[in-house]
C-alpha cells in the first residue's frame, strides 16, 4: 500500500470530527480519504463555480494519490503562483508531481528558481542525494534480498529483533480483533515469528508479552538492555476508544515488560506517536510524531529518558533529517540513524536513508540507500545487526512489485552495511608544530581536473566533515590566510583507509616559521657558525637549513635570498669571498634538498659590509661581539606581497 494509506491506520480522524463546520461533498470525501471519489465531487462544484485555495490544494492531493502526478502539479503550481497557503508538505508534494512527470532536472530548476522558500539543508540534502543516485544509476545491487515466508495477503511491516526472534505488525484477520472502517481491515497487531538459521522467518503467532487491546498494536521495539518492549497503541480506555476535543482517536507509546505491565509513556489524543526506538547507551527515545510544529508531515523526535520514563520534552531532530515529507521508523546501529522519508528527492514513495550522528545532536546528510534497497515504491522501517558470522543481517518492508500482500517483509544478508557508497572525511585542522586547532580553514575536496566537489569550513573546535558520493580520486585541501596550504591528492587505496576514521589536516603558521631581524622578515633558524675559513655546509649548519626546505615545501610561493655575513677580521676582499662561497654553499645545499631554483632569488656574500656593531677594522672587540657579526640570514623577499 501507499505509505499514505499505512498513515491512516496509525491515525483515526472519524468523520464526526468536521460535524461542527459545514463542508462541500468534495470536502467531506476528501477527509474520509475517499479521493476518487473526492475528485468527481471538486469537479461537480467546479462546474458551478471556482474552489477555495484550500480546496484546490485538496483536489491536486486527492490527484496525486491517485497517481495522477500530471493534473496534481498543475493545480499546486496554480494554487503557488496565486497564494501563499502552500504548506511544507505541499510544496513535497508538489516535487513529488513534477519528479514524476517532468524528472529531476525540472525539479533542480524549481528549487534554483525558488530557493528562498526551502532551508539551506534541504537544498544541499536534495543536491546531495541527486548527485550519489545519477552517478550510481548505473551500479548492480551487490547483495540478494529474499521476502520471508510469513508474509501474508494483507500489510506486514515494522519488523523488529527480539531476543532469538522476530517481532512484526500486521493488519492480517486474527481471532477477534475488530475491522478498522477506514481500511477495511482488521486492526493492526503485533505478532512474534522464529528466525530459521538463513534468516528466513517462520511459526507466526500473536505476541502475548503486551496488554489485550481490541484496537490498533503496531511498530514495536524490544530493548533487551532493560527488556522493555516500546510500541504504538490506540488512546483508548479498555474497549471504548479515547477522543479528543477535536474528534481525533490518535496513536501512542506505550512501553511493557510483560503482558501486565503496561505504561503510557507518550500520550497527547490530538498527536499520534508511533516507531519507537530505545538507544540504552544514551536513554533517549526515538519516535515519529505529527506535532504541530514539524517541517512537514510527521517528523522524528526524540525525548530523554530514565529506563525508559520521559524526563524531557521533545525534541526535534532537526532540518538536516526532517524534510518537508513524511519521516518515520527511526532506527540506530553503529552511530548512523536509519530512517524513512517521503521527501521529493528520493526513488519514490518512501526511501530509506542513513545519516551519521555529529556532536552537539548534528547529522551529517542523509544518504538514500539507492536501487540495491530501495524501490519506486514504499520502503521503510529497516533494522539491522551484526551476524555471528560477521555478516551485516537485516530487514525492511516494502509493497515493491512482485510481493505477496500489501507490504511484505524482506531480508538481508551483506558484507558491507547497506547503501550507495560515499567518501565521507572528517577530522580536525590542527597546527602542525603544537596540534593547536586552527578555526575557520576552507576545507575543499577537488577532482582530478581541480574542481571543487565539496567545500567546508572548520568550526571554532577546528573540525570539518566532508561526505560526496564515492570518487576513485580526490584532491584534498585546506587553505586559511597566513597558515600553509594543506595539498593531498587521494587514490581509491588511500580513501579506503581513511573512510573510516578521523583524518587529521595539519598546517604551518606563517608567525611559527618567520621572524624580524635587522628590519626584514626571515626564516626562523638558530644561528650557526661555518668552521673558520671554511664554506662546507656541516651537519649541524644542515640541520637548520631544513627549516629553510620545510618551510619551502610549506609555502611554495616563498621567494628568498641567501645573505651571508662574516666579521671584520681578515682583509675586506677575503671577507668577501669567503661569505659568497658560504651563501653558494647554502643555496647547492637547498636545490639538493629539492627546493626549486626559482625560490633562491639570490645568494649574496656582503662579507663585512654590514656589521651590526662598532667591530669593524682596527677596533677591539672581544670574541661574543665579532661572532654576532658572522651571520646568515634567510631574507623573505615577498613577505609582504604575501602576508
Amino acid at each position: 500500500m501507499r505509505f499514505w494509506n499505512l498513515y491512516l491506520l496509525l491515525l483515526i480522524i472519524p468523520s464526526l470530527c468536521f460535524a461542527q463546520q459545514k463542508r462541500s461533498k468534495g470536502d467531506i470525501a476528501f477527509f474520509e480519504y475517499s479521493y476518487s471519489k473526492a475528485i468527481t465531487e471538486y469537479q461537480k462544484e467546479l462546474q458551478k463555480g471556482p474552489l477555495t485555495s484550500q480546496q484546490y490544494l485538496n483536489l491536486a492531493d486527492s490527484y496525486l494519490r491517485v497517481d495522477n502526478y500530471n493534473k496534481a502539479s498543475k493545480i499546486y503550481l496554480d494554487v503557488f503562483k496565486k497564494d501563499t497557503i502552500m504548506t511544507a508538505s505541499h510544496f513535497n508534494r508538489l516535487l513529488q508531481s513534477i519528479h514524476n512527470t517532468s524528472g529531476m532536472e525540472e525539479v533542480k530548476t524549481f528549487l534554483q528558481d525558488n530557493k528562498q522558500v526551502f532551508s539551506k539543508e534541504l537544498l544541499e540534502n536534495a543536491e546531495f542525494n541527486y548527485d550519489l543516485l545519477w552517478s550510481e544509476s548505473e551500479l548492480e545491487p551487490n547483495y540478494a534480498l529474499y521476502n520471508v515466508r510469513i508474509n501474508s495477503n494483507q500489510s506486514d511491516f515494522s519488523p523488529s529483533f527480539f531476543k532469538d526472534k522476530l517481532l512484526f505488525s500486521s493488519d492480517r484477520p486474527r481471532g477477534s480483533k475488530k475491522v478498522y472502517n477506514p481500511s477495511g481491515n482488521s486492526f493492526l497487531n503485533i505478532y512474534e515469528a522464529e528466525i530459521d538459521p538463513n534468516g528466513d522467518l517462520k511459526s507466526v503467532k500473536e505476541f502475548d508479552g503486551l496488554k489485550d487491546s481490541p484496537f490498533h498494536k503496531s511498530t514495536p521495539y524490544y530493548s533487551e538492555e532493560i527488556d522493555r518492549v516500546f510500541y504504538s497503541l490506540s488512546n483508548a480506555n479498555g474497549d471504548q476508544l479515547l477522543f479528543s476535543p477535536k474528534g481525533k482517536n490518535a496513536m501512542s507509546i506505550g512501553m511493557s515488560s510483560s503482558k501486565n505491565s503496561h505504561t503510557y509513556i507518550l500520550r497527547d489524543l490530538n498527536t499520534s506517536f508511533h516507531y519507537p526506538f530505545y538507544e540504552a547507551a544514551t536513554g533517549k527515545l526515538f519516535f515519529a510524531a505529527n506535532f504541530d510544529d514539524s517541517y512537514g508531515g510527521t517528523d522524528l523526535y526524540y525525548v530523554y529518558t530514565n529506563n525508559g520514563i520521559i524526563m524531557s520534552a521533545p525534541i526535534n531532530l532537526g532540518p538536516r533529517i526532517n524534510t518537508p515529507g513524511n519521516e518515520i521508523a527511526p532506527f540506530v546501529f553503529d552511530n548512523t540513524l536509519y530512517f524513512a522519508s517521503d521527501v521529493f528527492y528520493g526513488l519514490g514513495g518512501m526511501d530509506i536513508y542513513r545519516a551519521n550522528f555529529q556532536e552537539n545532536d548534528n547529522f551529517s546528510i542523509p544518504v538514500n540507500l539507492g536501487p540495491s534497497i530501495n524501490s519506486s515504491e514504499d520502503d521503510f522501517g529497516m533494522i539491522i545487526k551484526m551476524s555471528d558470522s560477521n555478516e551485516y543481517v537485516g530487514y525492511f518492508a516494502s509493497n515493491r512489485s512482485g510481493g505477496i500482500g500489501k507490504d511484505d517483509i524482506y531480508g538481508f544478508h551483506m558484507l558491507e552495511k547497506p547503501g550507495l557508497k560515499t567518501l565521507a572525511l572528517k577530522g580536525m585542522v590542527q597546527r602542525k608544530n603544537d596540534g593547536a586547532v586552527i578555526d575557520g580553514a576552507v576545507v575543499s575536496l577537488l577532482d582530478d581536473e581541480g574542481r571543487i566537489i565539496k567545500e567546508v569550513t572548520a568550526g571554532a573546535n577546528g573540525k570539518y566533515e566532508l561526505e560526496i558520493p564515492w570518487q576513485e580520486t580526490v584532491v584534498l585541501k585546506a587553505v586559511k590566510n597566513r597558515y600553509s596550504t594543506y595539498n593531498q591528492h587521494l587514490n581509491a587505496a588511500r580513501l579506503d583507509t581513511i573512510n573510516t576514521f578521523k583524518f587529521n589536516l595539519e598546517m604551518v603558521a606563517i608567525d611559527d616559521i618567520v621572524t624580524e631581524q635587522e628590519e626584514q622578515m626571515m626564516i626562523k633558524i638558530n644561528k650557526f657558525f661555518f668552521n673558520k675559513s671554511r664554506a662546507e655546509v656541516t651537519p649541524e649548519i644542515a640541520r637548520e637549513l631544513d627549516k629553510v626546505v620545510a618551510a619551502i615545501n610549506s609555502f611554495p610561493e616563498l621567494r628568498i635570498e641567501i645573505a651571508s655575513h662574516t666579521d671584520s677580521r681578515g682583509s675586506n676582499r677575503y671577507n668577501l669571498n669567503l661569505s659568497q662561497r658560504r651563501s653558494d654553499a647554502i643555496k647547492d645545499y637547498l636545490l639538493e634538498q629539492g627546493v626549486p631554483e626559482d625560490n633562491v632569488v639570490e645568494a649574496v656574500g656582503y662579507g663585512e659590509e654590514r656589521l651590526l656593531n662598532k667591530c669593524k677594522n682596527g677596533v677591539f672587540c672581544l670574541e661574543m661581539l665579532h661572532n654576532r657579526n658572522e651571520r646568515t640570514n634567510i631574507i623573505i623577499l615577498n613577505y609582504n606581497e604575501l602576508f
